[in-house]
């Protein structure tokens, strides 16, 4: 059984880069390079948008949080809008605590980061 498994999904909104299982420092690699690989895809998409489903982890520990960070850097300067859907407590709460929740734009769902509804 693999400990994380990354999907790229191009949409004909945005490009869906969705990861179910664990995101630590043993797997933030292989999920940084699916993250890159999203960006390139977006940059050549109408919508210019990369939203990250990372509903389905069961850990999200540091460098997954990094990895997050550096894929919405590389979003904002390549002038790629990135949007998170984080609605599963594992993810939203370290987002929380390192006050990135004022940084990521956070969706509870995967339909309502395609259509940019967030919560209040």
């Amino acid at each position: 059984m693999e400990l994380l498994v990354v999907d790229c999904e191009v949409r004909p909104e945005a490009v869906v880069v969705s990861a179910k299982g664990e995101l630590d420092s043993n797997t933030a690699e292989q999920f940084a390079a699916q993250l890159d690989a999203g960006l390139r895809q977006a940059a050549t998409h109408a919508g210019r948008l990369v939203i990250l489903d990372l509903d389905g982890l069961r850990y999200f520990g540091s460098a997954g949080l990094n990895a997050v960070l550096d894929c919405h850097r590389s979003g904002v300067e390549a002038g790629t809008t990135v949007r998170v859907v984080a609605a599963n407590p594992v993810v939203v709460t370290p987002i929380q605590v390192t006050k990135l929740d004022e940084v990521l734009a956070l969706y509870r769902s995967l339909p309502d980061a395609l259509q940019g509804i967030s919560d209040p």
